[in-house]
């Protein structure tokens, strides 16, 4: 039986390359509500066995599913800022990542007066292609001698390599929905077994 997020990929998902899935109409553009929420929630049923107070994610695509799993642990969201702002000045954990959309390498920035050792930390993201937003915010993670406990990621391209990545460094991944592959306009879903 397919979750909510995968019924709406399965109905409303568009292939525009065997590598490229546009879901700009439910996820990351214009926000279906109501399947952010539940999403939310089922972060939420998965990782409530940790005691996360922070919930962190990279502007600007994670940003509501982030804000609705953090209202299930009723704890804030970070987002990581991409590029330099004024507002947040130069007291910042930083790290490099490439931008798949963009093209090109971005710097992505969270102050220190948000993140700190004390903090127990859920990633979450709206997509996993090959790691690198990942690596770049458990660097960051790292950098504020912080504990991430876990990653939860809306789509995951299970033909890529970030998930077997971040699972190869032992950390909890949860998927909502896993991309097998994607032919000639089809998307195809599959399971991992969870542990």
């Amino acid at each position: 039986m397919l979750n909510a997020l995968e019924s709406a990929i399965m109905e409303k998902g568009i292939v525009l390359e065997d590598h490229i899935l546009k879901v700009d109409m439910f996820l990351n553009h214009q926000i279906d509500i109501p399947l952010i929420e539940q999403m939310g929630r089922d972060f939420y049923d998965y990782f409530k066995k940790y005691e996360i107070n922070k919930v962190l994610t990279v502007e600007a695509s994670g940003i509501a599913i982030a804000c609705f799993t953090a209202r299930c642990f009723g704890v804030p969201v970070v987002f990581a800022k991409k590029g330099s702002h004024k507002n947040v000045g130069d007291n910042v954990y930083s790290a490099e990542v490439y931008s798949y959309t963009k093209g090109k390498t971005v710097q992505i920035n969270v102050s220190k007066e948000y993140l700190n050792s004390d903090d127990k930390v859920l990633f979450v993201d709206d997509f996993l292609a090959n790691g690198a937003a990942a690596n770049g915010v458990i660097e960051i993670i790292r950098q504020a001698n912080a504990q991430l406990m876990g990653v939860g990621i809306a789509i995951e391209k299970g033909f890529q390599t970030g998930g077997k990545m971040l699972l190869s460094y032992g950390i909890d991944l949860y998927s909502l929905a896993i991309i097998d592959r994607m032919e000639k306009g089809r998307i195809y879903l599959k399971r991992r077994e969870l542990c």
